[in-house]
């Protein structure tokens, strides 16, 4: 695995908008992750401060991008409120290197600062999906599912 310099997160503006909606996984992973332009949108929908989109980048250059969610109503009734990954996008070329843990370290150290504490995130099934990674840093499945996709959970160290 190759190292990676200084990953950080930054805020889409519209000095970054393309290069953050330029980011594109490797086709057989498309169906597993939704582009940046809908995550953008969504975030656009929802009230402030739910969804925390972010480009991901190393020194200047653009390698990903996250969305995390911060206390959404999960169930629609008011009654469990969860924080969490809601999307991961790193770009094709740059897949391997450590931004994905990054990205996660990221979210949970943002979700630990706000007082929560377990990250939340969803993945399809599947040989090409991102279950394997998932697993790998911990996320363990709760025995639910949204939408036909997996639920994990990690509790942030």
């Amino acid at each position: 695995m190759t190292t990676i310099s200084a990953p950080r997160l930054v805020e889409v503006t519209p000095r970054n908008f393309e290069a953050a909606t330029g980011i594109k996984v490797r086709p057989e992973q498309e169906f597993a992750v939704s582009p940046v332009m809908k995550s953008l949108a969504e975030a656009y929908v929802h009230p402030a401060g739910v969804a925390w989109p972010r480009l991901i980048v190393d020194g200047e250059r653009p390698v990903g991008f996250l969305m995390a969610f911060f206390e959404i109503d999960w169930k629609g009734d008011g009654t469990l409120f969860r924080s969490g990954l809601w999307r991961l996008n790193i770009a094709a070329g740059e897949q391997g290197r450590g931004y994905g843990r990054f990205a996660v370290e990221s979210v949970a150290a943002e979700i630990r600062r706000r007082g929560g504490k377990e990250l939340y995130v969803t993945w399809h099934p599947g040989p090409d999906g991102p279950e394997g990674f998932y697993l790998g840093l911990g996320f363990r499945p709760n025995g639910e599912t949204s939408g036909g996709e997996t639920v994990g959970v990690l509790e942030p160290a």
